[in-house]
């Protein structure tokens, strides 16, 4: 009789150490295997030991409210486009009208840049919040009255959102590298200053390197990874700042399936976000939250209730700085700026 064998584990483990994975799983072996770092991603990132970002006042908590100016660069035929908007209004899920505009969806974005941008000013300035405007280059020229505003509220930095409110996943090279020159022009001549700050919103691959490329930008907000900024060298020999954005904070959550339904609910997640990172402040490990505005979004009044609510929230919190985005890259800058790459 012969005496059967078996394999234990610890043998398995020794012959997979003493030949190639390529060799032991041919179908499942990959060349990224293993790390992480890798085609722009880095999985690791500030790990277990995040640095201190040494807020001014010794603020435990550094808050950016962000408004999104896009009414007015979305999807429709008039703006030479093949299809109607999709994204982001009350009519949630709704496909786009190939060929065809969408009288309903247009009127949404309307009431945008003709009510709720003027609630949300009036709010923001009332109360003495600084603030980051993500402004659309095509949205920015058709509304001379909007861009005066911005321009005259002094607590308030327009960064880019890009030239259109596009999906750039597939859009040609050439022609980003044109619509983000194209804004910048856009910003410098109704504005009177170019944007410091870049945020394409759904960018591709490529979209960073042609921020870099460009040259004028102090940071980009491209990203969702991190609770706070951090620099990469993935485009060039020059460290580049990376301050990540949310789509969780975010009154988007207004237009998605079981979403928020009211501006009590708004309220409460905005208010357990800052309560939670403010108490890691004050345990010894600052952060930053950002929060996402839409002016068709929380620019309606029962929704723009709950954020007057938080704002008033925030208030009394003496250990959080309300900043503007370029604030803090600058901030970031002058106390984090990388002798070397190991120090990113």
């Amino acid at each position: 009789m012969t005496k059967e064998t078996t394999t234990t584990q610890e043998e398995v483990s020794a012959a997979v150490a003493a030949e190639s994975p390529a060799t032991i799983y041919p179908l499942s072996q990959h060349a990224n295997d293993g790390k992480s770092q890798y085609g722009g991603r880095d999985i690791i990132g500030y790990g277990s030991n995040p640095p201190d970002p040494r807020w001014p006042n010794n603020a435990k908590l550094a808050i950016n409210f962000v408004v999104n100016y896009e009414e007015g660069s979305e999807n429709c035929l008039l703006h030479g486009d093949n299809e109607s908007e999709k994204l982001l209004s009350e009519i949630i899920g709704v496909p786009a009208y190939e060929q065809q505009r969408h009288a309903n969806m247009e009127s949404l974005y309307d009431y945008g840049s003709r009510a709720g941008f003027w609630r949300l000013h009036r709010l923001l300035t009332s109360k003495d919040i600084p603030c980051t405007v993500f402004a659309v280059g095509m949205a920015l020229a058709r509304n001379p009255d909007v861009c005066k505003a911005m321009k005259e509220t002094s607590n308030w930095e327009v960064a880019s959102h890009g030239y259109r409110w596009w999906d750039y996943q597939n859009v040609d090279e050439d022609v980003e590298r044109e619509h983000i020159n194209r804004t910048v022009s856009i910003h410098e001549q109704h504005l009177g200053v170019r944007p410091v700050g870049m945020y394409q919103g759904k960018p591709n691959v490529n979209t960073r390197r042609l921020v870099v490329e460009e040259g004028g930008f102090l940071y980009d907000s491209d990203a969702y990874n991190d609770d706070l900024p951090f620099w990469t060298f993935e485009h060039g020999p020059k460290p580049h700042l990376i301050i990540p954005y949310t789509l969780s904070e975010n009154d988007m959550r207004f237009a998605s399936p079981n979403g928020f339904s009211h501006g009590g609910e708004f309220f409460k997640y905005l208010k357990d976000s800052l309560d939670y990172l403010l108490e890691e402040g004050r345990n010894g490990a600052p952060k930053m939250m950002s929060i996402g505005l839409h002016c068709r979004l929380v620019g309606r009044p029962g929704r723009a209730a709950g954020l007057a609510e938080f704002i008033d929230y925030v208030k009394t919190k003496p250990d959080v700085w309300i900043a503007r985005r370029d604030d803090i890259a600058k901030h970031w800058y002058e106390n984090h700026y990388p002798e070397d790459r190991s120090c990113v």
